[in-house]
């Protein structure tokens, strides 16, 4: 199934970032674009992982300010980032179910496959932070297990937000669902759209 490798693959980048566990360190992407897929997969989980640890340390109540809006700013451009992957990963299954004869019945998801990719990935960071809590050996017994207990509906949402998406893909190819991406037009970072940015050309 498509998220069996994809969950193998955003471990592999959570366990990959967690060995410097930096946000300033080098990505080095193991996958060629060769394995388009593959590649584009790792490149959103890393983002969304720097992306996690951004949102850790801007809230450190002890933040510089000055460091704060330069962090702000890294989070917005890592926002796009991660908006421009999913649109990629759209456009691989655009491209790969191009041929497909959608049936007259055919009906549409709520959202695209990469948008459920995206909650994967994401529960993919929530897994693994929970499990550290849930394993720490200096917390609490009662912090332990109230983690453990969150950790395992995680888990269970996993196989749940898997399932949803492997189910999808598999009707998409079938004809049974089909793919409609609507591009996210976010108009905050548009100088043209942005009434405070406009103002200051």
């Amino acid at each position: 199934m498509f998220t069996s490798k994809a969950n193998k693959i955003f471990q592999e980048v959570i366990e990959e970032y967690h060995k410097i566990d930096s946000v300033d360190q080098p990505f080095n992407n193991p996958y060629t674009k060769d394995s388009l897929l593959e590649h584009l997969l790792y490149r959103k989980c890393w983002i969304d992982t720097v992306q996690w640890h951004y949102e850790d340390i801007i809230r450190d109540p002890q933040i510089d300010p000055v460091a704060a809006l330069t962090l702000k700013r890294q989070i917005d451009a890592s926002n796009q980032d991660r908006t421009d992957m999913v649109e990629y990963v759209d456009g691989y299954f655009l491209e790969k179910y191009k041929d497909v004869t959608v049936k007259d019945d055919a009906t549409i998801n709520t959202e695209s496959p990469a948008w459920g990719i995206d909650r994967l990935s994401i529960l993919a960071l929530k897994v693994y932070h929970m499990n550290e809590e849930a394993t720490r050996t200096d917390a609490s017994d009662a912090h332990r297990g109230a983690c453990q207990k969150k950790l395992d509906v995680l888990l269970e949402q996993r196989v749940d937000l898997s399932t949803a998406i492997d189910t999808l893909l598999s009707d998409i190819e079938k004809g049974d669902k089909y793919m409609k991406v609507y591009k996210q037009m976010k108009m905050y970072n548009d100088d043209e759209l942005n009434p405070v940015l406009r103002s200051q050309k």
